[in-house]
């Protein structure tokens, strides 16, 4: 009877101890999925949070575009129904196409003063100011600083040439090209195009092109070629370029007139007008007619000047030269215009012939150094010397 008491105890005491060890590793197990459950709930409420904010960030973005497209011209202080429909009527559908509007012309579209017509831009622009679509009137140089360092650059295809404009052609600018007939104005147009179309990280400015041809030189097999070389969809790469053809010095007027409703509807962020005076220069000839042709030039210029800085796009514009008879040293080539194209251009870059190659000059700029680099044209486009013997060999 002891011998089986003292075997029934033992197996009780095992029987215990395996229950035991049983309950511990339960309890392992347990805390194990209790840990890895605790760990996907942190995981999950990350996620989620993470959304929130990027959903709140995508909301506050949206709003300031709502803001913006909210923005009516009634809105604006002393403008009423009747002006508002004069204003349509002259093709200003929105604030921003009023804020650029020049003032003897707007006195004339809608038939009122001056005065009242300078009221209603610097209305505009003061209610822009207050939607932060526009800077404040006085900021410190630290904040113009901060500013023209987030600025959009776009690459010429060619890093040479980008060294030359210290990162590319930029936005809130009007760069000027100009030289002889195969010089490369055109050529570095096209290649802009397609690079215009690529991610900012890329070199690019993620948007749309509008090319103004005026001299019948755009050519869309250019573009193809050009984004085959590059490996870009050259479907895509036509379909995001807009294109319109100009044929006299008043149809050129009216489209820069109305450019700004053509940036929104196209999304574009850079314009080409190729050339800025070849129209003008046919048209009005003779010293009789250099008053007028100059003074519409003159309109012109500024009308995209102010387009660049308050819609934040990259305009470039292709100049021809003259020869100057009185020049016995020197290049006697001469960008045509006057002083008219030249003081309203941001930045000035002379363009020639070198054998195959070309050369890009720094001629103004308010802080660029007045050096010159040397480039070549290809299959790329605009590419770089090196690269371009290299394209040739193979």
């Amino acid at each position: 009877m002891r011998t089986k008491k003292s075997t029934y105890s033992d197996s009780h005491i095992q029987e215990d101890e395996t229950h035991n060890s049983e309950s511990i590793s339960d309890d392992y197990a347990e805390d194990i999925v209790d840990k890895r459950e605790q760990i996907e709930k942190e995981q999950k409420e990350d996620t989620v949070m993470n959304n929130t904010k990027e959903s709140l960030t995508t909301i506050s973005e949206q709003s300031q575009i709502n803001d913006l497209t909210n923005l009516e011209i009634q809105d604006i202080e002393g403008i009423g129904p009747t002006t508002a429909r004069k204003l349509r009527e002259a093709g200003i559908f929105s604030v921003m196409d009023l804020a650029v509007a020049a003032v003897e012309d707007l006195a004339v579209d809608i038939n009122a003063s001056k005065e009242s017509a300078a009221s209603f831009i610097m209305a505009s622009q003061k209610l822009l100011r207050e939607s932060d679509v526009l800077d404040k009137e006085f900021i410190t140089a630290e904040t113009a600083l901060k500013k023209r360092r987030s600025l959009l650059r776009c690459s010429t295809g060619s890093s040479m040439l980008d060294d030359l404009f210290l990162g590319g052609i930029e936005t809130q600018a009007v760069t000027e090209l100009y030289g002889e007939f195969g010089s490369g104005k055109s050529q570095i147009c096209h290649t802009m195009c397609i690079t215009a179309g690529q991610p900012i990280e890329s070199g690019g400015l993620n948007s749309g092109v509008i090319y103004i041809d005026t001299e019948g030189t755009f050519r869309p097999e250019r573009l193809e070629q050009i984004s085959s070389t590059r490996s870009i969809d050259p479907v895509r790469a036509l379909q995001n370029v807009a294109v319109c053809k100009v044929y006299n010095s008043a149809h050129l007027e009216l489209i820069v007139k109305n450019l700004g409703k053509y940036i929104d509807d196209y999304k574009a962020k850079l314009v080409v007008v190729d050339s800025i005076i070849s129209l003008h220069r046919a048209e009005f000839s003779g010293r009789g007619t250099l008053a007028d042709r100059q003074q519409r030039l003159n309109s012109i210029m500024h009308k995209l000047l102010r387009i660049s800085e308050i819609y934040n796009v990259a305009i470039i514009v292709t100049n021809q030269v003259q020869s100057a008879p009185d020049t016995f040293f020197g290049d006697p080539t001469k960008p045509t215009g006057g002083n008219v194209i030249g003081h309203a251009s941001t930045y000035r870059v002379y363009l020639r012939k070198s054998g195959e190659n070309r050369i890009a000059k720094m001629i103004d700029s308010p802080y660029h150094p007045y050096s010159e680099v040397r480039f070549t044209i290809n299959e790329k486009g605009t590419d770089n010397l090196d690269e371009g013997k290299k394209s040739k060999k193979e």
